[in-house]
């Protein structure tokens, strides 16, 4: 372990988080780390147990004299988001997390840091270690693929838990304890092309915006950061109109839950536009960084010759997916009315590339008012079927209804309030926890969330906050010490 890290408070807690960040883990490859964690509850003698999707549960009674309290879960997902900047080298299957200590904060050296929610867990493997504590039955839950699916918290069978009480621990603000949260709904665009033989006397160019802050597309759309597709297919509508521009390729975005930060398209126009097209991309910068100042300042938008492909998008193709990207709304759509300061209504546009004749889009949808979601849905099908695309939706999972009665809720108030002088902030999040989805198959759970100081979580510039996650860790011991009797 990292010397620097070693020595950070909790140890108990930094230390399993370091051994989560050697693991690698991206959703969907977490096998490894679910090893490791099974591991590790059987070596402390307590029920462990796997569950067909991979899911571990791990059981520890309650200390003497605590036995008369309500169970209490303690849940987190394994899987990490697989995101670094497009100069690192780094295989997110094999390389472990370069994780080190900048001033106040835990970050990594180019990609994700995994600290969502890989601090979460940290924790829970921290209580049911910890022989210290004064706590009633715990159980801790780890699933899996919570960032690419909540694949885990869906598959989670009824009676596998045992607990009154889920504490969720994948929140990114200390001192906030979160009551509720938004659903989502996944939507997949697939537009069928021809290839046609590249123009001959055409100049191709690699288009390329980059130098993004991305982050993750609930927690930080409301920044008003950028969107790499959207700025890149802002331009390809002008040159397409201007200068003849005719497209080989697309690779734009990376993940549906995190906020592009990169885009690229292979691009070409004649050869004797050649000088005002170069001069255009360069306005096109100037315009984006002006626009864009105070939330990207290191925006960057390029082109670079390259050699002339053999082929290129059919024209009918091309007109409607330029169209259709540039068109589809994206960002915020409302605010709450209920929650003022929290986003209702949003959707990323993730993902644009082309695969095997067909260019793919991918958005993801959140909103805590069903109905809106479902609006905005048939707003961004009618956008991409104009052009002549299929439209598919998928992956919907439900919000979390807030219950201000929660008697958790009352007693971690009052634990803050009697540790660190004043009462927390309640609210809701807009992005998606497992918490709907484990409230559907439990329903008579007390939950809530709570975490430590994370920024731009789903981004390489991914830290979490040293001193909050000590705050965070004490309050978890005082709220499990204080957890309301049966």
């Amino acid at each position: 372990m990292s010397n620097t890290i070693a020595n950070l408070e909790p140890k108990i807690l930094w230390k399993h988080f370091y051994s989560l960040t050697q693991i690698p883990r991206p959703s969907k490859k977490e096998r490894a780390a679910v090893e490791f964690i099974v591991k590790f509850g059987k070596d402390l003698g307590l029920e462990t147990i796997v569950d067909e999707v991979g899911n571990v549960i791990i059981r520890k009674p309650a200390t003497p004299g605590m036995e008369n309290r309500k169970g209490i879960i303690l849940q987190g997902h394994i899987d990490m988001v697989p995101q670094k900047n497009s100069d690192v080298k780094h295989d997110f299957e094999k390389d472990p997390i370069k994780a080190y200590v900048d001033g106040d904060w835990v970050t990594a050296d180019g990609t994700t840091l995994g600290a969502d929610n890989g601090i979460g867990v940290a924790a829970a493997m921290a209580v049911l270690e910890d022989k210290s504590l004064v706590h009633g039955p715990v159980e801790g839950l780890f699933t899996v693929d919570e960032e690419t699916g909540m694949t885990g918290a869906f598959n989670l069978k009824p009676g596998m838990l045992k607990g009154d009480i889920l504490m969720n621990l994948d929140s990114e603000d200390e001192g906030e304890l979160y009551v509720g949260c938004a659903g989502g709904i996944d939507a997949n665009i697939k537009l069928a092309y021809t290839d046609e033989p590249a123009p001959a006397g055409y100049t191709f160019f690699n288009l390329a915006v980059t130098g993004l802050k991305g982050g993750h597309s609930g927690m930080d759309i409301i920044l008003g950061r950028a969107n790499s597709i959207k700025l890149l297919f802002r331009f390809l509508r002008h040159a397409e109109l201007e200068f003849g521009l005719r497209i080989s390729s697309i690779d734009g975005g990376s993940l549906r839950n995190a906020i592009p930060r990169e885009a690229f398209v292979v691009a070409g126009v004649p050869a004797d536009k050649v000088q005002s097209f170069e001069k255009t991309v360069a306005e096109y910068l100037n315009i984006y960084k002006e626009e864009f100042a105070k939330v990207e300042p290191d925006l960057a938008f390029t082109a670079e010759k390259v050699t002339s492909p053999k082929t290129v998008i059919d024209a009918k193709a091309q007109w409607g997916i330029i169209r259709s990207v540039f068109g589809c709304p994206n960002g915020v759509i409302r605010m709450s009315d209920a929650m003022p300061g929290l986003v209702e209504t949003s959707t990323n546009l993730a993902r644009v590339y082309t695969e095997n004749g067909k260019i793919i889009a991918q958005c993801l949808l959140r909103s805590s008012v069903d109905s809106a979601k479902q609006a905005l849905a048939e707003k961004i099908a009618s956008v991409f079927e104009m052009a002549g695309a299929e439209v598919e939706f998928d992956g919907a999972y439900p919000g979390w209804k807030p219950n201000m009665d929660s008697a958790i809720l009352k007693t971690m108030s009052e634990v803050y309030k009697k540790n660190w002088g004043k009462t927390p902030e309640i609210k809701a999040i807009h992005a998606g926890l497992e918490c709907g989805i484990l409230g559907g198959v439990y329903p008579n759970l007390d939950m809530i969330s709570f975490g430590p100081t994370i920024r731009f979580p789903h981004s390489p510039d991914e830290k979490v906050k040293i001193d909050t996650v000590d705050m965070f860790w004490k309050f978890l011991v005082e709220a499990l010490r204080d957890a309301p009797k049966k």
